[in-house]
């Protein structure tokens, strides 16, 4: 009797999905900074959902948006040590970690999203992924938030009118060294207190792609908001390397990959989502004005000589294959 009762408490566990037998083997958690509702934590769900599935329910990864871990600098640190297994932090904020990242956010390096995605899934984006693993960083793909806008409480068309104004930046040596070359004065704050130090005039404009100025409601405490598209604000996907490294080859190849296929999803749903922003921000009481062709270039213009400043901190030679594949695909 004992004997069948064992046998059927075993068959209960082997079918039950919270049995031991049923139990992940690798338990990970994976942090960002942007709130659920964007296209970054829905391409972590769903990040988290095709592992489980390719895994067999080998991999279990729970996602922890909204800085719920830390601020990036902070995650990426756990993700060094390994206590953290996987983290999607802005490119502009790991310049510290491997200073050619900043490559990714050089002022209108990029004439269009779909010349940026080529570059940056090319061999010039696995030069820079490359580049963290020293740092304890896997880096397998870039997802991303989109082209950067510029809001302030003073109408901005011309490279002039950022003078002596105060500007929120990422802790990131080039936007700084890029508004100062506008004779604006850039201040570094974390984006979870750039609402309020927009709403107490800390500050008087800030720069953001379309998700983050929606999401985080900067148009609520900004009058204008232009359409600049000057800087791509790109998202590396990496896992801890202590982590990764301990892992078998096939469940590396598994995450790795999907990190990978991923991208795709995330770029378009951060497409999709831009579509009705503008609308949003409208309705929200921001002015949207939307730069010339001339106005744009007159921006390009002053902000041009921040690439000079940091050839030498992103690498000569890599800058020039990254321009040459930019020319590749622009014709």
């Amino acid at each position: 009797m004992l004997h069948r009762v064992a046998v059927l408490a075993l068959a209960l566990a082997l079918l039950s999905p919270s049995g031991a037998a049923a139990a992940a083997k690798w338990n990970m958690k994976l942090g960002h900074d942007m709130p659920e509702d964007s296209a970054q934590h829905a391409a972590s769900l769903k990040f988290a959902e095709t592992v489980k599935a390719k895994t067999q329910g080998q991999v279990e990864v729970k996602v922890f948006p909204a800085q719920q871990l830390g601020t990036d600098p902070e995650m990426v640190q756990q993700a060094q040590m390994g206590t953290l297994e996987i983290v999607l932090p802005p490119t502009a904020k790991i310049g510290g970690f491997a200073p050619q990242l900043q490559l990714a956010d050089l002022p209108f390096l990029f004439p269009s999203k779909e010349i940026c995605y080529k570059v940056l899934d090319g061999p010039v984006g696995d030069k820079l992924l490359a580049l963290l693993e020293p740092k304890g960083l896997k880096g397998v793909s870039f997802w991303e938030s989109g082209f950067k806008q510029m809001t302030a409480n003073k109408a901005i068309r011309k490279p002039e009118d950022f003078a002596g104004m105060k500007v929120r930046v990422m802790e990131s040596p080039l936007l700084i060294a890029q508004y100062k070359q506008v004779k604006a004065n850039p201040v570094p704050i974390d984006f979870s207190e750039t609402y309020n130090a927009l709403q107490q005039g800390v500050v008087d404009a800030q720069e953001n792609p379309l998700v983050s100025i929606v999401n985080m409601k900067f148009y609520e405490v900004q009058k204008y908001t232009m359409l600049s598209s000057h800087g791509f604000l790109g998202y590396a996907f990496l896992f801890s390397k202590k982590v990764y490294d301990g892992l078998p080859a096939d469940i590396q190849k598994i995450l790795r990959d999907t990190a990978r296929e991923l991208a795709g999803f995330e770029r378009s749903d951060t497409a999709r989502r831009e579509a009705g922003y503008i609308e949003r921000i409208k309705k929200g009481g921001s002015q949207i004005i939307e730069f010339s062709p001339a106005e744009k270039a007159a921006f390009e213009k002053a902000f041009r000589p921040v690439h000079q400043q940091f050839a030498k901190t992103i690498g000569e030679d890599l800058l020039k294959q990254a321009y040459a594949e930019v020319e590749k695909y622009r014709k």
